[in-house]
């Protein structure tokens, strides 16, 4: 007789079957990471909204500035406009920047506060949004369900205005910066090239000085250059800078000339130019107070300038190869020229530019040119400011720079034996441009 097979009851069966389980467990599971994956994308979308309209502000925010620099407030503020619109497009974005957004005033880095001043040229402060009331907020996935179907994000950047030092005092060159040996450089002087800085041996760096280049690594030097430069190691920096003064030379030439209350000094009190016409002046031969003009009609034209007492508060716009005679002294004084050649600028020797009042205020002298300056031997400068798109080359007197800019388009070569004294005043008069950063 068959055996019967001891089989569990269907009903019993199922009470205690198990099988199946984790299916369950996957379906809760799977649940609740589909939940985190759509939080996720919300923070994600919101996330990279608020990267692009932050990106958005600081582009703007950077050409608001940059454009407010030579525009009145209107034309920047559209300029920026313009700027947020291309990154991001209103058809697509809807407006997340508008001139009610846009504020230039002034920026206190101490206390982190901006305050807004319309006629300022100092700081700028840009808020880029997508919001409900614009009808462009950041839409959602996961919140919808909860009826959070939308989300206002908004950014804000401010930008200011900054003036390097080293274009305050120092040398500064689009190409090579050639130094050599026995020079002293004092606390806050400056020393940087676009390419390389080339130093011989024996000079001395003060702690705060500073030598800066693209690449610290191509400094040009003897074998012991750094054993027999006492501080250079601590002065070296690496970094590159824009010569934007020297990209407005045409326009600061042409100021000066039109008696632009932009770039005349406020010793001027009458910008109605008088015009020479010989080609070999004196002291007497300035009026005090007055733009003189004086034009060559040949580019192997010159004009020699030679003083025995300094000359004073005058400004002079030429297109001549302008010499200065050994001695003569400028104080308070401008002269600009239009001339290209390598010697746009030239001395034989003691040319002095600035008064040497041991760094007091005023009494400076500021030399523009779209050529080369040499001064051949024992330049003196005390306050005094060079521009040259071309080459400058100079041999200075031992004790004779205290306050000193030479900003060069091409090299900038200068001897031994210098003392290049740091000022921090006397340079109210020197001709700057506006560098840009982002301050929040």
């Amino acid at each position: 007789m068959r055996q019967r097979k001891n089989t569990p009851h269907p009903k019993r069966n199922f009470k205690s079957d198990e099988s199946g389980g984790l299916t369950i467990q996957g379906l809760f599971l799977f649940g609740a990471m589909a939940i985190l994956s759509a939080v996720a994308l919300d923070v994600a979308k919101l996330m990279s909204a608020q990267s692009q309209l932050q990106a958005t502000a600081d582009a703007a925010g950077h050409a608001a500035l940059y454009y407010r620099e030579t525009h009145d407030a209107v034309d920047a503020k559209a300029k920026a406009i313009e700027i947020a619109t291309a990154g991001m497009a209103t058809s697509h974005y809807g407006e997340v920047l508008s001139v009610d957004d846009i504020q230039f005033g002034n920026w206190d880095y101490a206390t982190e506060t901006f305050t807004a001043s319309e006629t300022s040229r100092d700081a700028v402060k840009v808020t880029t949004a997508r919001l409900a009331e614009r009808s462009n907020s950041v839409g959602s996935y996961l919140f919808r369900l909860v009826g959070k179907d939308q989300f206002d994000v908004a950014t804000m950047a401010v930008f200011t205005t900054f003036r390097p030092m080293c274009f305050r005092e120092g040398f500064v060159a689009d190409g090579v910066v050639d130094i050599q040996s026995n020079n002293a450089y004092s606390n806050g002087f400056c020393v940087h090239s676009n390419e390389y800085v080339s130093i011989n041996t024996n000079n001395t760096f003060e702690p705060g000085t500073i030598v800066s280049m693209p690449d610290m690594d191509t400094i040009d030097l003897p074998r012991s250059g750094y054993e027999t430069n006492d501080g250079l190691q601590s002065a070296l920096r690496s970094g590159v800078y824009r010569l934007r003064i020297l990209n407005r030379i045409d326009v600061l030439i042409d100021g000066l000339e039109s008696g632009d209350p932009e770039y005349i000094p406020d010793y001027i009190f009458n910008t109605s130019p008088i015009t020479l016409t010989d080609t070999r002046f004196d002291e007497t031969d300035f009026t005090q107070g007055r733009i003189h003009v004086k034009y060559c009609y040949s580019g192997s034209d010159k004009i020699t300038i030679t003083a025995t007492t300094p000359v004073r508060e005058v400004v002079l716009v030429t297109n001549c190869e302008i010499k200065f005679d050994a001695g003569t002294i400028m104080e308070d004084a401008v002269i600009a020229t239009r001339h290209t050649g390598a010697a746009s600028m030239n001395s034989p020797s003691g040319m002095q530019a600035g008064r040497d009042d041991s760094c007091l205020q005023g009494g400076g002298a500021q030399l523009i040119t779209k050529g080369s300056i040499n001064f051949a031997s024992d330049l003196k400068m005390y306050g005094g400011q060079l521009l040259a798109l071309g080459d400058i080359e100079f041999s200075a007197n031992a004790d004779g720079i205290e306050g000193a800019s030479m900003v060069a388009g091409g090299t900038l070569s200068g001897t031994s034996n210098m003392m290049m004294a740091f000022c921090g005043s006397g340079m109210e008069d020197n001709f700057e441009a506006d560098y840009f950063r982002l301050a929040w």
